[in-house]
């Protein structure tokens, strides 16, 4: 099944560290999203702004991506956790796509407060059949120290192959 690993990362770039090591173990196209508006400033700004815009439901503009991923079988998602749930790059992400018929398998990155990150995303993508996600923590200063053990994460990864 052909795979495609689709992630948001801001910051120390944690959600990256983990789509890359998926799509690299998957043999998998990744890609980035993208707000066109970049967020301003430094951390504490950026969390500001997320917490407003996650709580009125507030779903940025993306970039166009270079992959679609009604071209794939498997769709792997990666966000950061803003708020108790998923970025709104990931949001408006999702809401742009029809996922009946595909296999999403979600992961998060977060700071220690995971929320119902997982569930929203299972929550936006109607009609897709839904892989183990994984929760995966780091520093809750916004660094980049991974909390959850390596070893785990790679299990995780094992179990999609």
């Amino acid at each position: 099944m052909s795979t495609l690993v689709v992630y948001y990362s801001l910051s120390c770039g944690n959600t990256e560290r983990v789509a890359e090591m998926v799509a690299d173990a998957l043999d998998a196209d990744i890609e980035a999203i993208e707000t066109v508006e970049p967020y301003p400033g430094g951390y504490q700004e950026v969390v500001d702004q997320g917490k407003r815009e996650v709580e009125r439901g507030y779903k940025p503009a993306i970039e166009a991506l270079e992959f679609n991923p009604a071209d794939y079988g498997r769709i792997v998602i990666g966000t950061p956790t803003w708020w108790y749930t998923m970025a709104p790059a990931v949001a408006t992400y999702l809401s742009e796509y029809d996922w009946r018929g595909k296999t999403v398998v979600p992961f998060q990155t977060h700071g220690g407060w995971p929320g119902e990150t997982l569930d929203d995303i299972v929550d936006a993508c109607d009609g897709a059949r839904i892989e183990h996600g994984m929760s995966v923590q780091f520093d809750s200063t916004g660094g980049d120290r991974m909390i959850t053990p390596l070893a785990d994460v790679e299990r995780w990864i094992d179990s999609l192959k």
